[in-house]
């Protein structure tokens, strides 16, 4: 692990403050990523922010104007998936929230940690490997053809990385539509989630399009309409602690027995929580439980698949967990 020096902030003015002037600080909340990070040699902050302190950003409440639930940047994920507004209003984000990780880290691990962290790709993860465009960019992509390549991408991929994004809770809050507050020096910004998150494209060392200087202070929830139904499904390796192979995480609005408006997110198959745009729109006005009619709208998701040698049997898993996730929510 490297050297560094650390400083606790005692409000958000004073994080901000922190990061205008240490451009490579890093911000210290839950630290369960970072800290591995850290211990790897993969990250190595000059200098770390401790905000845990920031009581303001971990509060779980009703937004004002009745636009929903704020779930602040620093509350704690075990919190939020007991917390009754979320229990009650969005099941879908306590359900993938529990199924992420341990107890132990879902009592540390934050909100805000979550949206940011990185991917489990063990090219990235171990400098041991040379190669890997996201810890050392320009220098190749080494889970790539050879490479071992069954936990990886196979939509949005790009010539230069096909790592996945790890989290759980990422995937629910897509298919939510959630908004991601943040403040920075001079101004604010309302973020829609689709948008926070960056494909690899030719910089995948960028996860995000959160600024160097900007501070995440929650996730807005929209209200929800009354009768949504929906579910969180995670296929994966072992029962626990393992990252998912394929999740999916489903929100559908009903008309009578056809679907009004449904949202699709998928985990474990992009460098982003990927919106099933395709399959949502090839579902509107279908019934939820013709399962002949959501294979469909999954084989038009999965067509532009890109695979690799171990990771092809993810494009039929895909398909067969976004029919069980639909199939699920309404029954």
């Amino acid at each position: 692990m490297n050297a560094f020096t650390y400083s606790r902030a005692a409000d958000p003015a004073g994080a901000l403050s922190e990061l205008s002037a240490r451009p490579q600080a890093k911000l210290l909340g839950g630290g369960t990523n970072l800290i591995d990070l850290m211990k790897m040699g993969v990250e190595e902050p000059p200098h770390l922010v401790d905000v845990n302190r920031l009581a303001a950003l971990a509060r779980i409440e009703e937004a004002p104007g009745g636009k929903g639930v704020t779930l602040g940047a620093l509350a704690r994920n075990s919190d939020a998936a007991q917390h009754p507004l979320i229990v009650q209003r969005y099941p879908v984000l306590a359900q993938a929230i529990l199924s992420g990780a341990s107890p132990q880290l879902r009592n540390r691990a934050t909100t805000a940690g979550n949206l940011l962290q990185r991917t489990r790709c063990p090219y990235f993860y171990d400098p041991a490997f040379p190669s890997c465009n996201k810890r050392r960019p320009g220098s190749g992509c080494g889970a790539l053809d050879p490479g071992y390549n069954r936990m990886h991408a196979i939509l949005g991929t790009s010539p230069a990385c096909i790592a996945t994004h790890p989290s759980d809770m990422c995937v629910a809050l897509a298919a939510l539509e959630a908004i991601v507050l943040t403040q920075g020096p001079t101004e604010q910004r309302a973020i829609p989630f689709e948008e926070f998150h960056r494909l690899p494209g030719d910089q995948p060392e960028l996860d995000t399009i959160l600024r160097a200087d900007e501070l995440i202070t929650a996730v807005q929830l929209p209200p929800q309409p009354a009768g949504r139904r929906s579910h969180y499904l995670k296929v994966r390796d072992r029962a626990s602690y393992a990252f998912a192979l394929v999740s999916a995480a489903v929100v559908i609005d009903l008309e009578g027995d056809a679907i009004k408006t449904i949202r699709i997110a998928l985990g474990g198959v992009a460098h982003k929580p990927w919106r099933a745009k395709k399959a949502e729109a090839a579902l509107v006005g279908k019934n939820p439980r013709d399962e002949a009619a959501i294979r469909a709208a999954a084989e038009l998701e999965l067509a532009d698949a890109k695979p690799h040698e171990h990771n092809k049997f993810k494009v039929e898993l895909a398909k067969r967990v976004i029919v069980r996730a639909v199939g699920n929510a309404v029954a």
